[in-house]
């Protein structure tokens, strides 16, 4: 039986529900699906006779990252027969040599082979990716839907659809899902090129317009799934029945980027499992995750809020702009030691900035712009970087400057779609501990060597592991091949040399040169990416900036963008959800708290909370008279206090207070001056423990 026959099969089985029995007329393919398949089959077609050669079957050796070795013939061994024959079990996706391979997909040459299952980023959104293949084919083929975008993100997958008159509802969809997914349906796929992608969907305007608007590239990817065709940006299963629960999460409108009203878009956001164990162990990770929210702990603790009088930017209360400013004076701290200078530049600029850095041609959309008396326009910078050129060209360089280190905390604001804003996590206005380097081609690989040890020395801080991602040339790329190669070498090399783990990601560079992206995991496993080391070919053309060399003559210097914590409050966001709320020390904006036992000892708490706060302590005296002494610290322990001092008239009369840990742990009756340079040294060497 065809594959779109069992398709049509399992919806006229369906329930007879209302939802279900109005769009009974879809379980017919309409004309214009019928075409969508037409031309996806001759383009597959015409693709197929483009690349067809003599299958080779030359032997390979394939080597897993548990140390086996397994044999196999090239064009014909697939990761997934590798994977039965060693008895791996989950498998969803693989790396080649560090590249994202299909499991379906035949292995052409001697490899490394790595097995990821739904544990793992990448075998996890490759489920949700075909997910979302199988969800767009229900919408469309069981509830008559025009599904126009479809995708997945870190919160599961998603298809953005059109229809009308009806409310879906969110079982009966997961129903569906889970019957079309166990027909075990193959997944085709294929790369078009724009004429291409224009033949496929001709007959649907805002598919192709969100389609042009997802193309970072000459080509794209598409796929099929039973009568659903779609874009799809990464690898999917061999097949549908791999996934056996559907859960949908939510259904909320769009707002498209070039309006400001309604469009009628629905985005209906799910998730999919292999199995049981997979979606009890997600739904333990979302139950830690709204504990850790950093909106929740924000209000809690009063840090931080947002106002609709300017959307995506935050309020920071003096508990939270402390704990922003400690991140800021500890990167300064280390600027100073490495070599960076700190510059100071507007905010606002002429739009011939903008113009002459390329950016105006392709961010102008997400820039923030004002007119003023001429009807000049000016715009917010999103990024420091052209500010930074236009002060490298401001006289000549002599090769004795380089490198040049300028670091910059400027207000940085992009217009960011409201649906997008999410907390701290994605804002209007922010800061990036941005800064840039000029150099040398010959310094080059020393800088970014340096570079990789600023981000080590300041995510061991905070107790980040990590690892590195070499993202190479993407496709289209402007510069010559062989300045691409050269530069991919020495970031290379210089990965070599950094010592830590690092990964291969081919074709993810930036369009203007490749960079190195340092992805952490925070406490309950979550990876983020935040420090970026970007090498860029194109800005220093663009300003034509030049240095005189030790030959007398004018080079061309190398730019380095690097951000170690990235945006300031992204970065917030993310220590607030891996403490949990619990501040270390160095870092808390409640760091003591203290409490007199008795009347009579409120005098001698004071001072004691005045010297702290001389010492630069975040310290807060509790003079509520109606509360008991228990209740007191109990309320301390809960505002997260990281200590608190009880002081009593034998406190008073000995010089000492007796200190407790937010945990409950009683540290004793300590002098003052040795629990004053105890918390120093706990404080000034970014400590995280809560012990002394």
């Amino acid at each position: 039986m065809a594959v779109t026959q069992l398709f049509r099969l399992v919806v006229c089985r369906a329930p007879a529900r209302a939802a279900v029995r109005v769009q009974r007329r879809y379980s017919k393919v309409s004309p214009i699906v019928s075409e969508h398949l037409r031309v996806f089959e001759a383009l597959r077609e015409k693709h197929i006779n483009r690349a067809r050669v003599e299958a080779s079957e030359k032997p390979l050796t394939i080597h897993l990252d548990d140390g086996q070795t397994v044999r196999g013939k090239a064009g014909v061994t697939t990761p997934l027969s590798v994977a039965q024959s060693v008895r791996v079990k989950g498998a969803l996706v693989s790396k080649v040599n560090g590249e994202l391979w299909e499991l379906g997909q035949p292995l052409q040459a001697d490899c490394e082979l790595k097995l990821l299952g739904f544990d793992t980023v990448e075998g996890r959104q490759t489920a949700w990716r075909t997910g979302m293949c199988v969800l767009g084919g229900v919408l469309e083929g069981v509830f008559g839907a025009e599904v126009c975008r479809e995708g997945v993100s870190e919160l599961g997958l998603y298809c953005d659809h059109l229809l009308e008159n009806s409310a879906l509802s969110l079982t009966d969809v997961e129903e569906r899902c889970k019957e079309i997914a166990a027909l075990k349906l193959p997944l085709s796929k294929l790369e078009l090129n724009p004429e291409e992608v224009q033949e496929l969907f001709q007959n649907n305007k805002l598919r192709l317009q969100l389609v042009e608007e997802q193309m970072n590239g000459p080509i794209i990817t598409v796929y099929r799934c039973a009568d659903n065709i779609g874009v799809c940006n990464g690898p999917l299963l061999p097949h549908t029945g791999l996934l056996k629960i559907f859960k949908m999460l939510q259904l909320s409108p769009v707002t498209l980027s070039n309006q400001t009203e309604s469009s009628g878009l629905m985005r209906l956001l799910g998730v999919a499992f292999p199995g049981g164990k997979e979606k009890e162990e997600w739904e333990r990770e979302q139950e830690e995750a709204r504990r850790r929210d950093h909106r929740r702990i924000g209000n809690d603790q009063e840090l931080f809020f947002f106002n609709d009088v300017s959307p995506g930017s935050c309020f920071f209360l003096p508990k939270g702009a402390h704990i922003y400013n400690t991140l800021t004076d500890f990167i300064k701290s280390e600027y100073r030691r490495r070599g960076f200078t700190e510059v100071v530049t507007p905010t606002l600029y002429s739009t011939a900035l903008w113009e002459r850095s390329g950016h105006w041609e392709h961010y102008s959309e997400n820039m923030f712009t004002v007119t003023s008396e001429g009807s000049q326009t000016y715009a917010l910078k999103p990024m420091n970087c052209p500010a930074h050129c236009l002060m490298f060209e401001q006289r000549v360089r002599s090769w004795r400057e380089l490198p040049i280190r300028w670091a910059d905390f400027g207000a940085l604001h992009r217009n960011e779609l409201s649906g997008a804003l999410g907390g701290l996590t994605r804002v209007r206005r922010f800061c990036q501990d941005d800064a840039h380097i000029f150099c040398t081609p010959e310094q080059l690989e020393q800088e970014i060597v340096a570079c990789l040890d600023f981000v080590r020395c300041v995510y061991e801080v905070f107790g980040f592991s990590f690892h590195c991602l070499l993202s190479t040339r993407p496709t289209p790329c402007l510069g010559e091949p062989e300045q691409w190669d050269n530069a991919e070498q020495q970031l290379e090399r210089s990965l070599q040399h950094f010592g830590e783990r690092w990964e291969l990601n081919p074709g993810d560079g930036a369009f203007y040169g490749p960079k190195i992206d340092i992805q952490i995991k925070d406490a309950i496993g979550r990876q983020h990416q935040c420090a970026t080391i970007q090498l860029d070919f194109q800005l220093p053309i663009r300003f034509d900036l030049q240095y005189v060399g030790k030959d007398g003559h004018l080079h061309r210097p190398v730019m380095i963008h690097r951000a170690v914590l990235g945006s300031l409050e992204r970065m917030f966001a993310i220590l607030a959800e891996n403490f949990g709320g619990k501040w270390p020390l160095w870092l808390s904006p409640a760091q003591v708290m203290v409490i007199p036992v008795v009347g009579s000892s409120e005098s001698y708490a004071k001072q004691v909370v005045q010297r702290f706060r001389e010492a630069g302590f975040m310290a807060d005296f509790n003079d509520d008279q109606g509360a008991t002494l228990n209740k007191k610290i109990r309320s301390a322990q809960i505002t997260q206090y990281n200590y608190i001092f009880v002081v009593g008239e034998k406190e008073s009369e000995t010089g000492t207070v007796n200190v407790r840990s937010r945990g409950g742990k009683q540290l004793g009756r300590r002098p003052i001056e040795e629990v004053m340079a105890s918390l120093i040294q706990l404080r000034d060497s970014r400590s995280n423990t809560d012990e002394f």
